[in-house]
């Protein structure tokens, strides 16, 4: 896969965390446990970054075999330009707000359920409890992992796309796990910087997809062209 995409899950891991402290961040300060034993209190908040990381994936094995369809019947270029069209497309018309607005049922219903299963799991202490809510809360909706699903899509394999998620989720643990050890130094204002610069950073990924498919599509011209010729892509 190529290299620059799997730096762009890494990039939108981490600047997407800032924007998603607002969400999962409360949920971080809040897992249980004892300040005082410091190996037990980091171990538990690496478990529930990994959990996340874990439920990334598994997203990304899902993104990544409906992006090998595309692939196997040739449709690689068209693949990574129709997935960063769609993201500018999202960030001119569509965004969380706006989602909840259209589907007021479906998020309350299912934030709900997600919240129940916090609350059962939240005032355990055993390590496994840290790691299913770190799944559960992979599990939040997040325009930011709407986002890096459509790079996933593009990478056009299964490993591919479990790859770009788990890089994804990696690229957030920084952050998270700065949140969940001292979050009162992440105001608001810290927070709304990084929100405004949420289509900015989406517009960046649509355009290296759209570059990528671009190249793509150069290259397989040249094959056909040139079938004696081996192109590295």
């Amino acid at each position: 896969m190529n290299t620059a995409l799997l730096i762009s899950a890494l990039v939108v891991g981490f600047l997407g965390s800032f924007h998603c402290i607002g969400m999962c961040g409360p949920i971080a300060i809040m897992l249980s446990g004892n300040p005082s034993n410091t190996k037990n209190f980091i171990t538990g908040r690496l478990m529930y970054n990994f959990g996340r990381v874990i439920t990334y994936s598994l997203f990304g094995v899902a993104a990544g075999f409906t992006g090998s369809l595309f692939y196997i019947n040739g449709f690689q270029s068209e693949l990574s330009i129709a997935a960063g069209v769609l993201i500018i497309l999202s960030v001119l018309f569509l965004n969380e707000k706006r989602m909840v607005k259209f589907f007021p049922k479906v998020f309350t219903t299912w934030n709900a359920a997600l919240k129940q299963r916090f609350s059962s799991l939240i005032g355990r202490k055993t390590l496994s409890s840290f790691f299913m809510i770190g799944m559960i809360n992979g599990l939040l909706p997040c325009g930011f992992v709407y986002l890096a699903l459509a790079g996933s899509v593009a990478a056009g394999s299964v490993a591919g796309g479990a790859a770009y998620m788990a890089l994804f989720g990696l690229g957030t643990i920084p952050a998270m796990l700065a949140v969940s050890l001292a979050g009162h130094l992440f105001g608001m204002r810290f927070r709304n910087l990084f929100r405004r610069a949420t289509p900015w950073i989406a517009i960046s990924v649509s355009l290296l997809l759209i570059y990528r498919g671009i190249i793509l599509h150069e290259n397989k011209t040249a094959c056909c062209h040139h079938p004696e010729k081996t192109v590295v892509k």
